[in-house]
């Protein structure tokens, strides 16, 4: 892959290029997003409401697919000097976004730096921060839309077993404890299952136990970092669960989210997905379901740390011919959306964790935790202990190759095809060679 690879994005260009500002017209910034339905109304709330505080700047949102189309087609503009102001890119493409080559990006510390307008990282919760961050502290791109993994659990089904629904798993033992009960007294249809597999049960295991999921500080400190998530505690980790596989208390039922239906079912006892899940449960769940933060094992960490994020971080992108004076309106748009009260309206009406501390705060204060109980332990989570270079992120190249290789790996496990140190050491090679390939394309 030749280094200029990186800017070539599968999707075809929609929009002409982008006229720059005249003084005498609003200063247009166009932000390009990936989200859809009510998430979208909620986003372009927040739009309606910059563009209505004042008269010199007009944002214009414009949805362009996916998280994965969204980032293509961006990268497809940066090439051919049309790229819009702003891109929203899901948390896996940090790494390309970071490493791309050229002049594409305009880094968050730069834009405040020339433009003047504070965006202050000591602003953001310490783990969203460091995923969006460069080594020194610096911010790359600004926090937006973001989510962590969380335990869901089904209170019928534990008053059918014989568990209290008030007191869900804290440790490993107890989750497998848990389903073993639920499997017993057939309870659920799925005693326990796992949405993004190795999202979850691997980079927030390596978070959450402080271990590291690759080295070089998760590769935030550097394109050489190697893959470390085939250590003994990871190997014990998958090892439990191919264990609770063959007794039939655990069950792998897929990729990424395709588990998650599962969940608004009620199929299922005990059920590890994303923080966001909570709306689709408030809207459709015809159970009574609880929310927790992940188990830990405490033979490995006597205290766990943080969960790490997923979810979408800001860009701000260049082109030619773009002028200061839009720079300058893009980084008020950022600090409007970065205020107190419009991270928590965001938090509070899409499902995703407030991004900002002073957001967190103003929610608490304006009951919403209350009112919502349960809504405000993603942000607890995200918030526990103190951030270290194994629980801030991810920094890695071409990770979602990364994850399918892992996929296919564990799938043969579950699949009684081989073991789980087998299955990881295989990931790890597989990956490295990923990382080797994408760090000679940056260096070509």
């Amino acid at each position: 892959m030749k280094r200029r690879a990186l800017l070539a994005g599968s999707a075809a260009l929609a929009a002409a290029p982008y006229a720059t500002a005249r003084a005498a017209d609003k200063i247009k910034i166009v932000w390009w997003h990936a989200m859809t339905a009510a998430l979208g109304e909620q986003l372009q709330h927040l739009v309606d409401e910059f563009n209505k505080s004042q008269d010199a700047v007009e944002v214009q949102a414009v949805f362009k697919g996916g998280y994965a189309d969204t980032m293509n087609a961006a990268i497809a503009a940066s090439r051919a000097g049309q790229a819009p102001h702003l891109v929203q890119v899901f948390e896996v493409g940090t790494g390309t976004m970071i490493n791309a080559p050229g002049k594409y990006v305009k880094q968050v510390w730069e834009l405040a730096k020339e433009t003047g307008i504070a965006l202050e990282p000591k602003n953001y919760i310490g783990a969203v921060r460091g995923y969006y961050s460069l080594p020194d502290g610096r911010m790359a791109s600004m926090p937006f839309n973001s989510s962590t993994a969380m335990m869901w659990y089904n209170k019928d089904a534990f008053k059918k077993a014989g568990l209290d629904p008030a007191k869900p798993p804290t440790t490993w033992e107890d989750v497998a404890k848990a389903a073993k009960a639920i499997k017993e007294k057939d309870a659920a249809e799925i005693p326990c299952t796992s949405a993004w597999f190795s999202w979850i049960q691997l980079e927030q295991f390596s978070a959450l136990h402080n271990l590291p999921f690759a080295s070089k500080e998760n590769g935030f400190d550097g394109l050489d970092a190697e893959l470390k998530f085939n250590s003994k505690a990871h190997i014990a980790h998958l090892d439990r669960l191919l264990g609770m596989s063959k007794d039939g208390s655990f069950k792998y039922t897929g990729r990424d989210n395709s588990p998650s239906q599962l969940l608004i079912s009620g199929k299922v006892g005990i059920h590890f997905d994303s923080s966001g899940s909570r709306g689709d449960l408030v809207k459709s769940a015809q159970f009574e379901w609880g929310e927790a933060l992940l188990p830990y094992d405490p033979q490995v960490i006597k205290s766990p740390l943080n969960s790490i994020i997923g979810g979408a971080s800001l860009w701000t992108m260049t082109a030619p011919g773009r002028t200061p004076a839009e720079y300058k309106a893009v980084a008020q748009f950022l600090a409007f959306i970065g205020k107190a009260e419009n991270d928590a309206y965001w938090h509070q009406h899409t499902g995703y964790v407030p991004v900002t501390l002073a957001g967190f705060d103003l929610s608490k204060k304006q009951g919403f935790y209350e009112k919502n109980v349960g809504a405000d332990l993603p942000a607890q989570q995200l918030t526990r202990g103190s951030v270290t270079p194994n629980s801030k992120g991810l920094r890695l190249g071409r990770l979602v190759e990364i994850r399918n290789n892992l996929y296919e790996e564990v799938e043969k496990a579950f699949q009684g095809g081989q073991s789980a140190k087998d299955a990881l050491d295989n990931a790890v090679t597989r990956g490295n060679k990923v990382l080797r390939d994408f760090q000679k394309s940056i260096k070509a």
